[in-house]
């Protein structure tokens, strides 16, 4: 009965803020409905959804969890952005404004696994096939999007992954030290530091991957990217690796990034093989 009085205040959310724009509808809802935003009220879960036009729709969907050091997001170029792109190949789009760990670190989690099977739950209703739906990260989102890729089970499992320039392992030789302290803390015990980097928890039911990143970051160094896709082919995961020569962090769909086009191109040609 609780789940069913959270989802009928979602929906009305849904309902009031629903707005009709091009060839996409964008609306936005309270991940949570009113409650469970933690202690930190102002620090509230939201997803921004974008359906393409129902003629092109494919029922494919991709939640998006944008960086920020796991201190703040970049919504507009690693999230809302991103609508164009996808909703032009015929895919629903819901960007993740998931709440900041504030000293526990399974709250960005559990947004992206709450997103994932209210998406998976209201598919019908968004013209979205259950076995189509992937998440994607990019830096400390990245990281956020590989642990639900390589933990989450049943109806919170992703089927696909996208990562840009993630941030995979909790080692702090290989890290952005920010992101480090922000999601664990100073001084987290070593156990801690494996359990949440992801390279380390890659199955063979881990979903396929696509991965870019470039040769010159020096935010979060390419190593990470690469050891995922290690990990992956160790395990037989189907992934694509794309290291660009320059371009830096933090490139989302900037066109400043030397290769945005190609990086769109390399996308598009990867979401099309499957």
């Amino acid at each position: 009965m609780k789940l069913n009085n959270r989802f009928f205040l979602t929906a009305f959310f849904v309902f009031v803020t629903y707005v009709a724009f091009g060839n996409t509808t964008k609306f936005i809802f309270n991940l949570w409905g009113d409650g469970a935003n933690g202690s930190d009220v102002p620090d509230t879960a939201k997803v921004y959804a974008f359906l393409p036009d129902k003629e092109n729709n494919t029922g494919r969907a991709v939640i998006i969890c944008p960086g920020g050091d796991y201190a703040s997001l970049n919504l507009q170029h690693e999230g809302t952005d991103w609508a164009d792109f996808f909703n032009g190949q015929g895919i629903s789009v819901f960007v993740l404004k998931y709440r900041m760990p504030n000293g526990n670190r399974n709250i960005p989690i559990q947004d992206a696994i709450e997103t994932i099977k209210f998406v998976r739950k209201n598919a019908a209703k968004w013209n979205i096939s259950t076995d189509e739906i992937g998440i994607m990260g990019a830096s400390a989102g990245g990281h956020l999007a590989s642990i639900v890729a390589t933990t989450a089970k049943d109806e919170a499992a992703p089927n696909f992954q996208i990562l840009l320039y993630p941030i995979i392992t909790m080692n702090a030789g290989f890290i952005d030290r920010a992101a480090h302290d922000n999601l664990l803390g100073e001084k987290p015990r070593k156990k801690i530091e494996q359990e949440f980097s992801s390279d380390r928890l890659v199955s063979r039911i881990t979903p396929r991957a696509f991965i870019a990143l470039s040769d010159d970051d020096q935010t979060v160094l390419p190593a990470n990217g690469v050891n995922y896709y290690f990990a992956c082919y160790r395990h037989d995961v189907p992934a694509s690796l794309h290291v660009y020569p320059k371009g830096g962090h933090g490139w989302g769909l900037k066109r400043s990034f030397p290769y945005h086009i190609e990086m769109l191109l390399d996308l598009k040609a990867w979401l099309n093989s499957f």
